[in-house]
Parts: C-alpha cells; structure tokens; sequence
C-alpha cells in the first residue's frame, strides 16, 4: 500500500505527536507500507531523506523554531505542502493520505481530497481541537476554528489519540471518532532489573511551554529541597531562561540540570537511569513521553488531565494531581521520595503497564482501518 503521510511536525522537530507519526510510519514500512511524509523544514535539516521504504520530503515553509510552529509558519506549511503534495499525488498517486493534525495539516489533506478524491485517515492530538490546549491556542483558534468543521466531516475515518482528546472534540464535530492511542516500541526500552537510585532522580521531558506548567515543578521540588533527589529537565523552549531564572531563585541550581534539545533515543537513555517522571502538565493528548516512561519502568506524577488520566493507576504506578491543589505535587513527590520500596513497587507497576501501549499492537491497529478503507474503494 502507498500511504501520504502529511504532518508539520515529524522528528527532529515538534514535539510528541510528531514522534508518533514516525513511529506508526515505521511500523508500517516494517509491513510492508511504501510512505512518503510530507513536514515542515527547518534549518540544518536535509530537504529530503529515505531510509528503506520511507521517503521524508521537507517544505519550506517559514518555520523558525524547532519546538514550536506559530500560525503564520502553519500558514506557510499549508501553502506550501499543498501545492508540493499535488505534485507528489500526480507521479507516485498514494492509495491513501494520513493527516497528522486537523490544524495545520488537516487543510491540507482536504484540498487534496477534493482535487483528487483519495481518502484522507484523520488522527488528533488535542493541541488540534477547539478547547485542547488553550493557553497556547485560544487566541488563533478564533480565527481558524470556523474552517475545521469540513476537514473532520469529509475525513473517511477519524482517530484519537486519548478518550480525552475524542469527547472533547466529540463536543465539536459530530463525527464517529475511534480512539488508536500513541505507543511505544517496548524492543527498543530494556530496563534492567528495577532498583532505586540514591538518591531518586526525578526527571521532566518536554517543550518548554506555558502548557507544560514548569514553574510548578520547580516550586514544588522547592517545597521537597530537604529530601535526598536530582532532577533533569529534558527539552528547550521559549520559557528556558524563565525557568532558569526560578531554579536560581530558590537556590536549586546543584539539584536541576538541564540537556536542552536531546533525540529521542537519549530521552530514553536518560529515563533508564530515573526513577520518576514528573510532568504537571496544564493539558496533554496521549503524551509520548509518558508511554516511555512506562516502559521504561518510572513512577509517575502528573496532572489529572488529559491523557495522563490513562497512563497513571491512581495509586497504583503513580499519583494524578489537580493543578488547582498544586500542593498534591509535593506530598505525591514526598510520599514517593521516603518510601524508596514504595518507589520501586510503583515503578514495577508502570512497567506491567506499558503492554496497554505496545506500538506493535497500535501499528496493528492503523494498518486494520487502513487496510479495511483501501478493499472498500476498491470494490466494484
């Protein structure tokens, strides 16, 4: 089967959402799929790269940060891979588009559709849909909102990546929405034995963004400065200097670290050797980093929101926290911290966890609608 893949962010850059569309699209080539992937380009990166049966086009298309697509960049890359994908369409003529993001990519695969009649496979994020991630799409989704009600009607089929994400954007399109979460490839995690460090490290992944709640983190490490823990913070962003800025201000400069920008492999290089995530997220989809940090057998602390709701046991692997009691992240860390056996009971339970999230079994699933859409149009 030939398969379009169209999303603006596709690793290197982006966040999250990008990861699990190369993640889905290499498990399909491994089936056999051929895809082509058509993404934003950013400086320093080749405008186009394969690697077996997966092609990478790159198109310009004003994008200036790695971490992050303002609206006139998602402008620029609908322009752009609209009038790129006609061209790919007309000499490689894919079997099927998968559009990654209703905004921006989601225009995209409907102009193609109507020119051309091949059927487009929609999969939402939660940053894509009307109320998802609104500190850091309120503002322009007043301008775009209007124009999103056909890119959901006229897709063949729908796909969330949470329960959160599909009643939320349920409460907007009245289309049939099947739930695929995102995965991870649990043959490229192997954890060892699980054993807590001394002292526990605490680890946070992600872009550093008004959505990601750093501050919180950083207040709430405060609150626990008198017990044993080191952090490192994974991930760069527009509020790096802020939060460098409050690690100095409570005098925490020996405890946190940061990489900065890292792969994804040395994401989970550096949770082998954590013992806890803690990501008191403002909203999330179905986040990568915490399929990882299943796999990768860490306790967990977050927000109750979003996704998180289906990756952490209340309790059991982990502690939900509401942001309106911000100080449940400190006695959830606290708790956590001097209980180093309770620590690695938790720590044991997200890695029995993770086999809800095999990639193997989400790839499956893709590779079932794709397969049960390309026998329907092709019958008589």
């Amino acid at each position: 089967m030939r398969l379009l893949v169209i999303s603006h962010e596709f690793p290197p850059i982006g966040g999250g959402g990008g990861r699990a569309a190369q993640d889905i699209c290499q498990g399909l080539v491994e089936r056999g799929y051929q895809i082509q992937v058509l993404t934003a380009h950013y400086r320093g990166l080749p405008k186009q790269e394969t690697s077996d049966n997966l092609v990478i086009h790159r198109i310009a298309s004003f994008r200036s940060q790695a971490f992050r697509a303002g609206l006139f960049a998602m402008g620029g890359f609908v322009i752009a891979s609209t009038l790129a994908g006609f061209r790919l369409v007309r000499h490689w003529k894919p079997d099927l588009l998968h559009i990654h993001f209703a905004v921006p990519s989601g225009a995209v695969g409907w102009m193609i559709n109507k020119v051309t009649g091949i059927p487009y496979v929609l999969t939402a994020h939660l940053g894509d849909v009307p109320g998802g991630v609104p500190e850091k799409t309120k503002s322009w989704f007043k301008l775009v909102a209007p124009l999103t009600p056909p890119i959901w009607k006229n897709a063949v089929r729908v796909v969330a990546v949470s329960d959160f994400t599909r009643q939320l954007a349920l409460a907007r399109y009245p289309v049939e929405i099947q739930v695929i979460p995102n995965g991870v490839d649990l043959t490229k995690v192997t954890p060892g034995t699980i054993q807590v460090n001394h002292p526990p490290r605490i680890v946070f992944a992600g872009r550093f963004m008004p959505q990601k709640n750093l501050v919180q983190l950083v207040r709430s490490l405060a609150e626990v400065k008198h017990l044993p823990w080191v952090c490192t913070l994974i991930g760069d962003g527009p509020l790096r200097q802020d939060i460098e800025v409050e690690v100095g201000r409570l005098n925490l400069e020996t405890r946190i670290s940061f990489t900065g920008w890292v792969t994804p492999e040395q994401v989970i290089e550096v949770f082998s050797q954590s013992d806890i995530l803690f990501m008191p997220s403002l909203s999330e989809g179905l986040p990568v980093v915490g399929v990882q940090a299943l796999a990768s057998g860490l306790a967990i602390v977050s927000s109750d929101v979003g996704g998180w709701l289906d990756i952490v046991s209340q309790g059991v692997n982990g502690f939900l926290v509401s942001n309106q009691n911000p100080q449940g992240y400190t006695e959830a860390l606290e708790y956590l911290l001097v209980n180093p056996a309770r620590l690695g009971d938790f720590r044991l339970s997200s890695r029995t966890k993770a086999s809800q999230f095999d990639l193997s079994n989400v790839v499956d699933a893709y590779d079932i609608v794709f397969t049960q859409l390309l026998e329907r149009s092709s019958r008589p």
